[in-house]
């Protein structure tokens, strides 16, 4: 019991200490008002004076006031934890002449700075009263080793011996430590609200430690023996002085964002540690939102980067108008924003403003005369759901974000299922390139059939059966493959192994083309069409052999990039199908600059044809759409009769899905080839009933 109060005795100590105490101010006011007036009472009753005067008095009272101008001159605060030139003047007439003395000096700076910056009286005050309570703690400990010092009885360095020394240190670092403590309990700081700068403060305290040592002593022995130059001591006081503040600035600096003026990432992770810390006392959530400017970069290259920092700016200002209360923005660098929610309700709100973020940041704006409508992507991670540290909150967002800037959604919590590196998907990702290695990995095939009987292509479709795992899902390895920058070698291997199958069956009579799906980064990849190109003769399969199946985003990153490779493909005479049409966001525009000469009709329209009236009417507008352009289209994920007899009412070209064949190795497909004749030509025959599995089905 006695162990458990103590533990709790000890922690309120520490946030007492570290944050702060309601009205603790008003009390060293108070403390410091009583011993101030208890002091110069007990002086004047002693005899003796408030002041030394003559020489020294007035020497002091010059130096004093040097200091007070640099104070003033320099507008900053600058009584961090008591100390400062002003400090070392205050802790030498300590050594020299007494408390009461040295408070005058410490009054005198408080009173003139504070009268000089009317707006911190307030806090010059407080800083006062804890410098007056410093002192007379340090005055104590002098009283347990000798007397008292007075005005006319100082501690002249001729009374210094070796026992001096102790005396000195233990006078300074009484001085510093009551002055920050005292200072910690009465100004109320939220949590991590310094914590970039701690160590550049101990080492700062450290230095003025060492500085108050060395000049203290050094302004006592000049005071009794040399008062004239006492004044000359202002050009290394407020040396050191400008040195501590410049040191103080350039940590603060190092954690603010030098063009928005939002914190950095090393302020946001300190920041973020502290929430978590707070969070999982109290047993809240805390999330962190990592949001990522669309296109950027096009800015940058069409207006010229003083354009792209003054875009910076009005997104920086955009951001702080639009969070909710306590919400911390932060830029990361480039155009990647942070902002710290360090309480959220759930998942759901945190998500809500997100979305709220992503919708300000996309509204159009004014710059240089040009109205631009930027869009943004945001990622959610929240704890302690999603990550228990700051580290793996911050990554686990930029998982979300990147998805959310592959689905065009705006805004996503991050999943763990779509996370290509967590231990488990990593594990399969290593899996995936042995298994590419070793030719592990297989490709089944699946027929395309017009509606007259005859084959017109098949589609080759990836397929892993794990040695330990078992069959993995396509959707699984491939989102694995394009998300670790894995899936070029992944093309690679498709395209190897389709274009060596294609040999053989042209060698055996069968001239039916393949399709190939590639990704958007094969596209963007350099020399991509030349590979194609090489890839084709050295297998000696024509051009018109391979159709690659592409989606419209080709074109939604490094446009003119994508456009030549296609028109470089096409220039070779590899055919080109549209694949997944009407799930993209600017179908129309980007059909008129693909050189495709096929339509493939995404499964989600088929699926329902028969009984949605607007699926039917979707599917043929897009017919009839892509006969005027001249190109041929073929329905994806045509399981039943009713399905094919309004896709041939509908006059679409060919079909692809269970209805005819399902996805099949290429020994079978061989074999179901064969048995339609040379020309492929041969009656629609059904397949006998059966569930289609989610692994069978054609995924791209």
């Amino acid at each position: 019991m006695l162990e458990s109060r103590g533990a709790d005795a000890a922690s309120r100590l520490r946030r007492v200490l570290r944050f702060g105490r309601p009205g603790f101010a008003p009390t060293v006011l108070g403390l410091a008002a009583g011993a101030l007036a208890a002091g110069v009472l007990r002086t004047l009753h002693d005899g003796h004076a408030l002041f030394p005067g003559g020489s020294v008095g007035w020497s002091l009272a010059t130096l004093t006031g040097l200091v007070v101008i640099h104070l003033v001159a320099m507008g900053r605060d600058r009584w961090w934890g008591g100390t400062g030139s002003g400090a070392a003047v205050a802790l030498a007439v300590l050594l020299l002449h007494g408390w009461v003395p040295a408070s005058a000096v410490s009054l005198a700076v408080v009173v003139l700075v504070g009268a000089a910056r009317r707006r911190r009286l307030r806090t010059a005050l407080v800083h006062g009263a804890v410098d007056l309570l410093a002192l007379g703690g340090a005055a104590l400990l002098l009283g347990l080793f000798r007397p008292y010092p007075t005005v006319e009885s100082p501690w002249t360095p001729a009374a210094w011996d070796v026992y001096a020394v102790p005396e000195l240190l233990t006078a300074a670092c009484a001085y510093l430590l009551l002055s920050r403590v005292l200072l910690r309990c009465c100004f109320a700081r939220p949590e991590g609200a310094d914590s970039g700068c701690d160590r550049t403060a101990l080492l700062r305290q450290c230095l003025v430690a060492v500085a108050l040592l060395g000049i203290s002593p050094l302004i006592v022995v000049v005071a009794v023996h040399a008062p004239l130059v006492l004044p000359l001591f202002a050009v290394p006081l407020i040396a050191l002085d400008s040195t501590l503040w410049i040191a103080r600035a350039r940590a603060e600096e190092q954690l603010i964002d030098s063009l928005t003026g939002l914190p950095n990432r090393q302020r946001l992770m300190e920041r973020t540690r502290a929430a978590l810390r707070e969070a999982r006392r109290t047993g809240n959530r805390s999330a962190l939102l990592l949001i990522d400017l669309d296109r950027f970069r096009s800015v940058n290259d069409t207006l010229g980067h003083p354009a792209g920092d003054r875009l910076l700016l009005r997104i920086a200002g955009r951001l702080r108008t639009v969070l909710p209360a306590g919400a911390e923005p932060a830029r990361l660098g480039g155009d990647e924003f942070a902002v710290l929610l360090p309480e959220v309700d759930s998942t759901t709100s945190a998500q809500r403003v997100a979305r709220t973020v992503v919708a300000a940041l996309g509204s159009p704006l004014d710059l240089d005369g040009l109205t631009l409508a930027l869009e943004a992507s945001a990622g959610v991670a929240v704890f302690p759901e999603h990550a228990h540290e700051a580290e793996g909150l911050l990554r686990r967002a930029d998982v979300a974000m990147y998805e959310a800037k592959r689905d065009r959604s705006g805004a996503e919590v991050y999943d763990a299922t779509r996370d290509g590196n967590t231990p488990d998907r990593l594990g399969l990702l290593a899996d995936l390139r042995r298994a590419l290695d070793d030719g592990e990995v297989a490709l089944h095939y699946q027929p395309k059939v017009r509606f007259d009987g005859r084959v017109c292509g098949l589609e080759a479709l990836v397929r892993w059966v794990h040695p330990e795992r078992g069959r993995v899902p396509p959707d699984e390895f491939i989102a694995i493959a394009e998300s670790s920058g894995l899936m070029p070698r992944l093309t690679e291997y498709v395209l190897e192994v389709a274009l060596a199958q294609v040999a053989r069956w042209r060698s055996a009579g069968l001239t039916v083309p393949v399709a190939v799906n590639v990704s958007p980064r094969d596209v963007a990849g350099p020399g991509f069409a030349g590979a194609v190109a090489a890839r084709l003769a050295r297998h000696g399969v024509p051009p018109h052999a391979l159709q690659l199946e592409i989606t419209e985003h080709v074109l939604l990153e490094e446009p003119q990039r994508a456009a030549d490779t296609l028109a470089a493909l096409a220039g070779h005479g590899v055919r080109m199908s549209l694949d997944d049409f009407g799930t993209g966001y600017s179908s129309l525009v980007h059909l008129r600059r693909l050189p495709v000469s096929e339509l493939k009709i995404d499964r989600s329209f088929v699926a329902r044809l028969a009984v949605d009236a607007e699926d039917a009417e979707i599917v043929r507008c897009t017919v009839d759409l892509a006969h005027s352009l001249g190109l041929q289209v073929v329905a994806e994920g045509v399981e039943d009769d009713e399905t094919w007899e309004r896709l041939r009412d509908l006059t679409c070209d060919a079909v692809q899905g269970w209805l005819v064949a399902a996805a099949m190795p290429a020994d079978e497909a061989t074999a179901w080839l064969a048995s339609r004749g040379e020309d492929g030509a041969r009656q629609r025959a059904l397949p006998p009933a059966a569930s289609p599995s989610p692994v069978d089905q054609p995924v791209t």
